[in-house]
């Protein structure tokens, strides 16, 4: 099940969930479902989703609470044992699927248990009409534990370590401290970088220097709760 949060993303979320429905997958692998879960969009993006003629979609909405609280209805509905997460402004090539499923398995035969979640690339890109054409670049380099924008994992993890905290509801942590939840429950990182996908996002202008100024005064309020909750780290 691929789950995915959406917040007043309509353009660049039309692309995520048709490049969702090319996925490629090998015989003997299961079918595949895509969980949007909208966080109170005030765009057209509802009017969209009922009209949208995706087999694998399936969509819910929620009032504006934060991709936490999203995600995890998305994983309340999701049919799947693994949950993929991404970023609705993502898209990915049609292998992803399959090459995050392959490096489960392959990590899973290696370990000798499956105490591990796969870790996909992500690499960003501000063109909007072919973004899977951007090369991969030194700064699309990520050394985080457990990121939401391209990560499979077990679902079953996901429910001992107690989901997502709903009380990240602005920008920022919510999946770096379920990581050190995760972390603490034993789990390995496997980086799997042909699962690829493409982060999208405007070319940079002046306009968008108080939207940016206020997501960096929501990510510092939400790195206070995370050093709350863990002092140490």
């Amino acid at each position: 099940s691929v789950v995915i949060p959406t917040y007043n993303r309509l353009p660049i979320l039309q692309k995520c969930l048709k490049a969702l429905e090319t996925q490629v997958l090998s015989p003997d692998l299961a079918d595949y479902e895509v969980v949007v879960v909208d966080d109170g969009s005030t765009d057209a993006t509802i009017d969209w989703l009922r009209s949208a003629d995706l087999p694998h979609l399936s969509w819910f909405e929620q009032d504006h609470q934060g991709p936490a609280a999203a995600r995890n209805l998305g994983v309340a509905k999701a049919k799947g044992d693994v949950i993929v997460f991404i970023d609705s402004d993502l898209v990915v090539t049609d292998q992803f699927l399959q090459a995050h499923v392959e490096a489960l398995i392959q990590g899973q035969h290696e370990l000798g248990h499956d105490r591990l979640f796969t870790y996909g690339s992500v690499i960003n890109t501000c063109n909007f009409e072919q973004p899977t054409s951007e090369p991969y670049k030194l700064t699309d380099f990520s050394a985080a534990y457990f990121a939401t924008g391209n990560v499979a994992i077990g679902r079953h993890w996901l429910e001992q370590a107690g989901l997502f905290d709903t009380r990240f509801q602005l920008y920022g942590w919510e999946d770096l401290e379920l990581g050190v939840r995760l972390k603490h429950l034993g789990l390995k990182l496997i980086k799997c970088p042909e699962a690829k996908g493409y982060h999208w996002h405007p070319p940079f202008a002046l306009t968008q220097l108080p939207g940016l100024i206020d997501r960096e005064i929501q990510r510092g309020r939400m790195g206070v709760l995370f050093y709350q909750k863990h002092p140490t780290c």
